[in-house]
């Protein structure tokens, strides 16, 4: 009697502790105890408590409570089932996770086994991962496991629904859904009707259930900096007065040159960028002045694309490659092409009649005058120029490879955990960036130059500095590896994605997430903004493109047809048309522009996601290739679509 008494005083202790005043006044009414006194229970008491309290449950308890709820889930309403559905596969994995905990081994197997099957066919991995660990000692070090005990479960619910859920587990006295439910997640409530099941399957899917609103809740400038107008990037001969000249009075006088029509539009302030001076940015040399006006030139030389002119496409196939080639990559203007192998080698290709030329040596450098015009020219030989340079360095398969805006430089990164960054004049390692314990999948410069993030196995990704060893951020929060990450056309953002099945949104200024996008129902592994800074299209997996309003964090639109992982998504310059390249040896060409205008007419609800669209409305046309799947899309500056892939025989 002494010792149920201490037991009780003790669970009325963990009451108090935790503030449970209503729960506690109940107890203590129906044990008649009027008060307890300071001190009765101690701390050892308490913790002997809650541990017989794990330990002591009858292990068939957990099967029965889990049929009754599903008994419950099945029973309810049409209106109310789908979102009382996503409790299930939670409470499944922490039912399971108690057993093992508390040396149920037998009962925890059955459970898994009979029930395992039923969840949603994203789920297999993990539940097939979870079955492997049987004993408590397993437990620690496991991603599942340690997943499940340190973030809680995510859903999203109407408050109706959440009421109907709790009154059903009080009155059945369900304790153990119930302390699974408290404990192990968290409902993001919203007022109103409860979502459909296409509402709940959009957003469902990421390792512990969706995104709640407050995670899409910080403004994003997804606005693209101001330009620097192009008068300024070009400074124009002061202009002779030949009237002043004394020694030649009859010399006629110069014509004023015609204004080029290209310098006279002046670039546009976009409302929703960046403030100009958010992240410090470096300044334009002479060199990128000049290649600005370049590209502007060549943009007025562009195809304007649309439904009823689709892009011209040059594929580009490695022959002899099968099971060697990891990567390609394209530089912005379209002259170079790198291609990654798993024998740790980097080559990278002249897509022009002109040829790689390599720096001069040391003494023949110090003949050459430094104050001529074209001193850059004069630094390289000629004579050892050619058409194909290898870059040899790393110590294991190259993941990704990227060129920096200026094509100075490239940046590559491997399976040895490290990122290199090569010179383009001498063809030479400069830097190796150690940070990463694992191996880095993929590597991006920025926009702007200077700046690359880079992502790993070690499930973070981080932002560097091309003068400085060490990483400026660390992206920590994604469960599993970061398989792609890329910068946003203002450089202000980074977005990720990752094996979790969720994409993150980073802000580079402050390092932390402002999106967080649930919807994907298999490892991520592409990702493209759009031309206006808006949307993001992620492939995957699980065969579909999905499309993001970054301005909101929903999901608008989801684009299906692939057959197998999507590799390679690249939006033309024009913004009209999106492509999309999978291992299924196809081609896809979407009309973008007849989406964006689709969504733009719409009012957002802002209590859940709205509607996705179907992506069939969209699909212009697909290309097959024969049995070359894409490694990397790229549209030049005058939207020619070029493509690489490598042949081979097995597809």
């Amino acid at each position: 009697m002494a010792q149920s008494k201490t037991e009780l005083m003790a669970v009325l202790a963990v009451m108090r502790k935790y503030n449970l005043k209503g729960t506690e006044e109940l107890l203590k009414k129906e044990a008649g105890i009027a008060d307890i006194p300071e001190n009765v229970a101690g701390e050892a008491e308490v913790n002997s408590v809650l541990a017989a309290y794990k330990s002591e449950g009858d292990p068939d308890i957990y099967e029965n409570s889990y049929m009754e709820l599903r008994k419950f889930v099945e029973e309810s309403l049409d209106i109310y089932k789908h979102e009382l559905a996503l409790i299930l596969y939670p409470v499944l994995v922490h039912m399971y996770i108690e057993l093992v905990y508390n040396s149920h081994e037998v009962q925890a197997k059955k459970l898994i086994t009979k029930f395992g099957p039923e969840q949603e066919y994203y789920y297999q991995d993990e539940l097939a991962k979870l079955a492997m660990v049987t004993k408590r000692d397993e437990m620690s070090g496991n991603d599942i496991t340690d997943t499940f005990k340190s973030n809680a479960f995510t859903i999203r619910i109407s408050r109706d629904t959440l009421s109907l859920l709790k009154r059903h587990l009080h009155e059945k006295k369900a304790s153990v859904i119930l302390n699974i439910v408290n404990e192990h997640m968290y409902f993001d409530l919203y007022e109103g009707v409860a979502r459909n099941k296409a509402q709940c399957d959009a957003t469902s899917g990421a390792m512990t259930g969706e995104a709640k609103r407050q995670d899409n809740k910080i403004k994003v400038y997804y606005g693209l900096l101001k330009e620097p107008d192009v008068q300024t990037l070009v400074q124009a001969p002061p202009e002779e007065d030949d009237d002043m000249d004394p020694d030649a009075p009859d010399k006629p006088k110069k014509k004023k040159p015609k204004k080029d029509p290209l310098f006279s539009k002046k670039s546009k302030s976009d409302p929703n960028a960046p403030p100009l001076d958010r992240i410090p940015l470096p300044k334009l040399k002479d060199v990128d002045k000049m290649e600005k006006i370049k590209a502007l030139r060549e943009s007025t030389k562009r195809v304007n694309l649309g439904p009823e002119l689709l892009p011209s496409i040059c594929m580009y196939t490695l022959l002899n490659a099968n099971h060697t080639v990891t990567c390609a990559d394209f530089c912005e203007d379209s002259s170079l092409l790198s291609v990654g192998f798993t024998d740790s080698s980097i080559k990278v290709w002249s897509m022009t009649p002109m040829k790689l030329r390599e720096m001069k040596t040391a003494e023949q450098l110090k003949e050459i005058d430094r104050d001529a015009e074209d001193v850059l020219i004069r630094m390289l030989d000629d004579r050892k120029a050619e058409t194909c340079r290898t870059l040899l360095g790393h110590s294991g398969p190259i993941y990704r490879t990227s060129f920096a805006p200026d094509r100075t430089m490239l940046l590559s990164c491997s399976e040895d955990c490290t990122i290199r960054l090569w010179s383009l004049h001498t063809w030479t390692c400069v830097v190796v960036y150690k940070g990463h314990q694992y191996p880095v999948w993929d590597v991006r410069f920025s926009p702007h130059g200077h700046y690359f993030v880079s992502c790993s196995h070690d499930r973070t990704a981080r932002l560097w500095a091309t003068d400085s060893y060490q990483p400026l951020r660390v992206f920590a929060g994604h469960l599993s590896d970061v398989d792609v990450c890329i910068f946003h056309p203002n450089s202000n953002y980074v977005a990720t994605g990752s094996s979790d099945r969720t994409v993150r949104l980073w802000d580079v200024c402050v390092g932390n997430h402002h999106r967080l996008l649930t919807g994907h129902k298999a490892p991520i592994y592409s990702l493209a903004f759009s031309m206006c800074g808006r949307y993001l299209a992620s492939g995957s997996a699980d065969n579909r493109v999905l499309i993001w309003d970054l301005a909101h964090g929903h999901l608008i639109a989801a684009l299906t047809g692939h057959t197998a992982a999507i590799h390679s998504i690249c939006f033309s310059r024009d913004g009209t048309i999106l492509s999309t390249g999978g291992l299924d040896c196809a081609l896809k060409l979407w009309d973008f522009t007849k989406l964006v205008d689709d969504i733009s007419g719409e009012n957002v609800n802002v209590s859940h996601n709205p509607d996705v669209r179907d992506g069939e409305p969209y699909l212009l046309r697909t290309f097959p290739t024969k049995q070359s799947p894409f490694l990397t899309l790229h549209f030049t500056r005058r939207n020619l679509l070029l493509g690489v892939g490598m042949y081979e025989l097995g597809v």
